[in-house]
């Protein structure tokens, strides 16, 4: 048992924490006020300079106090990007209203536990309305869940840090008419789950989704005599494990998803990369328009005619027009043997002239070329320090 002044000790962190807390939320509401002040003035919601002065002074201040400037930086970074999210899909519910819904009908793959399902979670959680889980068990079901309207959204995962494009995925985005409306990253960390105290030595089965075993391919090539299942989903694997209760068995999944099961963590952090993220997008019946003070992406899919320097000069559009490019994928064409859809992620709003005009060239350019949606970036970078600004806060 705890001493009594090792009580009061911890008793007054976690007051400390609470008083955290309340003041962060405090902090949440003044920057949603910034967010209607930009919105009304027309303003980009990151102002670069704001930011690094901001984090500099914190920086000082900090240290003042003793904290390791590192510390503070890394603190401020997660707080900036949670402020600049939630001003991004402040902006982005004005500009929609009539996606505005009390109820949002999501379809993911798997069940409660899949990275997908915190994916959609994650996101979610910072839209208006209320969550209605639609788990599936394949990206085709996904798809045709919003399609048929039984659902106002789906959550697909595009690429992964580690095992790279989902090409199934592409696959259903050339078929299908719906519109990207959005993107998010989330880290993807696996752990070895089991229902049963037992050693990893013990494990002779091993449930996992076939990307997993792909991202975890180094993991798997050290373990011994043990049988490989693959699973339509990580929470399919997780629940064959609960289900079964034995020593012997485990599935490979996030260690919060496996909480949902009854499962526990005896491995963990077994992806090739240890900087593994996985990208996901979000589609919907109606593209969305995206507020010029938002840092957009716009998705393409083009087919090039079949003649020498044909994606060359497609691609040169881009550089003519200063449009960067984030992403460059190709997928088979069914029916043509040999010819190739290229997909394209591009820094660019559809709201801007520049890139109406490169959609346009791009259009004249290729055989085919098609807007698969306009959404907000999600992917916030890190504010930057300058060495000068660096050097002048110690």
């Amino acid at each position: 048992m705890a001493s009594a002044p090792l009580t009061s000790v911890r008793q007054a962190i976690s007051d400390l924490d609470t008083q955290l807390l309340d003041l962060l939320a405090q902090r949440q509401q003044l920057t949603n006020q910034v967010a209607q002040t930009k919105i009304q003035n027309n303003i980009d919601v990151r102002d670069p300079q704001r930011e690094e002065q901001l984090l500099v002074n914190l920086i000082q201040t900090g240290q003042s106090l003793g904290l390791n400037a590192h510390y503070v930086t890394k603190l401020f970074h997660v707080i900036i990007e949670d402020s600049v999210l939630n001003q991004q899909a402040m902006l982005s519910a004005q500009a929609n209203p009539d996606n505005v819904s009390p109820l949002n009908r999501v379809a993911f793959l798997g069940d409660k536990g899949s990275y997908s399902y915190l994916a959609t979670q994650k996101y979610f959680a910072r839209r208006d309305g209320e969550l209605h889980e639609m788990g599936c068990d394949s990206f085709a079901e996904i798809i045709e869940k919003v399609e048929s309207n039984q659902a106002d959204y789906a959550v697909l995962p595009i690429e992964n840090t580690s095992s790279g494009s989902i090409n199934e995925v592409y696959d259903q985005l050339q078929h299908t008419r719906l519109s990207i409306i959005g993107e998010l990253t989330h880290p993807i960390k696996h752990a070895l789950l089991v229902a049963a105290p037992t050693q990893l030595s013990k494990i002779k089965i091993l449930y996992a989704h076939p990307q997993v075993f792909s991202q975890c391919s180094h993991f798997l090539a050290n373990l011994k005599d043990i049988e490989v299942k693959p699973a339509d989903s990580t929470s399919a694997a997780m629940l064959m494990v609960n289900e079964l209760q034995r020593d012997d068995v485990a599935a490979i999944g996030s260690e919060a998803g496996g909480n949902l099961y009854g499962l526990t963590a005896i491995e963990s952090n077994l992806a090739n990369q240890k900087e593994n993220h996985s990208r996901f997008i979000v589609v919907a019946q109606n593209a969305v328009e995206v507020p010029l003070q938002i840092p957009a992406k716009t998705t393409l899919v083009m087919a090039t005619t079949q003649t020498p320097g044909a994606l060359v000069n497609a691609l040169l559009v881009l550089k003519s027009n200063g449009v960067n490019m984030t992403k460059l994928e190709s997928r088979p064409i069914n029916g043509n043997p040999w010819e190739e859809m290229f997909y394209l992620d591009v820094e660019g709003n559809l709201q801007d002239g520049k890139m109406q005009e490169t959609v346009r060239q791009l259009k004249a350019e290729t055989r085919f070329c098609k807007v698969l949606g306009c959404y907000p970036s999600e992917e916030i970078k890190p504010t930057a320090v300058s060495a000068v600004a660096a050097l002048n806060s110690l």
